[in-house]
């Protein structure tokens, strides 16, 4: 009988899939813990913007946030931002759930139906003509199941800006009376609008100033930061920033050797060094090597045999369901861009076989133009279409990179 059983394989690669360890993310939750305590006893306190690469567990680590909130018995409510998509239905129903678990410890059930009532007007009301948040001819589509009526004069101007302010004041104001707040959590944010960003940066910095128990979370690339500062100047001050990075090796072996402790099984050194080389500490590599080395792994302790058996199922699982997927999304010009960009990447970045090469190297825009021979306007195109797609960003003004690690790596392995 194998001491490595597969079956008991504890190993969870997936997108937004908790791994069976949460390791070297400490820091992160002892910070949002702090400014839960320190709204609940009315000190002043920022919302929370976490960035990163894709696949350094910022949608995990959102959903460990908010379970962190939910014990302290806040009102929460997650959604997930979609390019060309209003705010205000998500927002509506985000909310909706908050409030819906603050409500059984509220004393005065007409307060509570009071604020379901201005949040049926703030989901149905349209965007004023000549505006394009979205949102137009929502009341026509779409009702929420909130069972009052909509009420009037209160965040219903069609102004997403006005009506944030106010939507959120009024929830906060309802999480006061339990002596609890409301958070709510927003994945994917660079994908907003600018119109729904400002409205989100002007809500964020009203509550800030009156104290209010609301706060926002949100997670997205790199890019994000300057996202929110092209809304609304003052948003450098107005979040706290935290940087989701790839694991440091203490943490990569922790997030490796917990689980397997706890189903008797052991690494031997030189199969974490390697496992390491070949995850570049990027969590959702360690835990696909992991799964696949476990896999193929005959008995405990875990050999580096064991890991180069196992790496070509993980690196084929990940060419199809994480690098592929995204590759596949592309146009043939759009491809071009982007294998441009890992060729200048391997440049400026090293070979790509070290952990950490060519996985986060920003290329400059007139070099990959001066790569293709094309005049730097008419790749413009192509690159504004992968940042709407995901794929890369700008994080300074003439340079981009991509947003998946290894993605250069897998392009130099990809025909022309």
């Amino acid at each position: 009988m194998r001491d490595v059983d597969p079956v008991r394989n504890p190993y969870a690669p997936g997108a937004g899939q908790r791994p069976p360890e949460l390791a070297g993310r400490g820091r992160e939750l002892e910070v949002f813990d702090i400014v839960l305590e320190r709204i609940a006893r009315g000190r002043p306190e920022r919302s929370l913007m976490l960035t990163g690469l894709r696949g350094v567990g910022k949608t995990v680590l959102l959903n460990t946030l908010r379970s962190q909130a939910i014990g302290r018995l806040w009102g929460t409510g997650k959604i997930e931002a979609r390019p060309d998509q209003s705010i205000r239905r998500p927002v509506a129903a985000a909310l909706h759930m908050a409030i819906r678990e603050l409500a059984p410890r509220h004393r005065a059930p007409d307060r509570i139906d009071g604020f379901l009532g201005v949040l049926k007007a703030f989901a149905l009301r349209s965007a004023p003509a000549g505006r394009s948040s979205g949102g137009a001819r929502l009341r026509d589509r779409w009702q929420p199941g909130i069972d009052v009526p909509a009420a009037s004069g209160r965040a219903d101007s069609g102004d997403i800006e006005i009506d944030l302010v106010e939507l959120f004041t009024d929830a906060a104001e309802v999480a006061a009376d339990v002596g609890t707040g409301v958070a709510l959590f927003i994945d994917e944010m660079q994908d907003l609008g600018p119109e729904d960003v400002s409205g989100l940066c002007a809500a964020c910095h009203e509550l800030s100033q009156l104290g209010a128990p609301l706060i926002v979370v949100g997670a997205g690339l790199p890019h994000l930061p300057a996202v929110l500062s092209a809304a609304k100047s003052y948003s450098e001050r107005l979040f706290r920033y935290q940087r989701i990075d790839r694991l440091d090796r203490i943490a990569a072996d922790q997030a490796l050797c917990a689980p397997a402790a706890r189903e008797g099984v052991e690494y031997e050194q030189k199969a974490l060094d390697l496992l390491y080389e070949k995850s570049g500490g990027y969590p959702y590599f360690v835990q696909a090597y992991g799964k696949a080395t476990w896999d193929h792994a005959p008995r405990s302790p875990i050999t580096p045999a064991d890991v180069r058996v196992a790496a070509p199922e993980a690196e084929a699982e990940l060419a199809v369901g994480f690098f592929g997927s995204r590759y596949e999304r592309a146009t043939p010009a759009e491809r071009e861009y982007m294998r441009a960009m890992a060729a200048l990447s391997r440049v400026a970045g090293g070979d790509g076989t070290a952990p950490g090469d060519d996985m986060d190297v920003a290329v400059s825009t007139a070099e990959i133009a001066r790569s293709l021979g094309r005049r730097p306007a008419s790749l413009s195109p192509a690159r504004d279409a992968l940042i709407k797609k995901g794929l890369i960003y700008s994080g300074e003004r003439g340079t981009v990179a991509f947003t998946v690690p290894h993605f250069g790596r897998y392009l130099r392995t990809q025909p022309s």
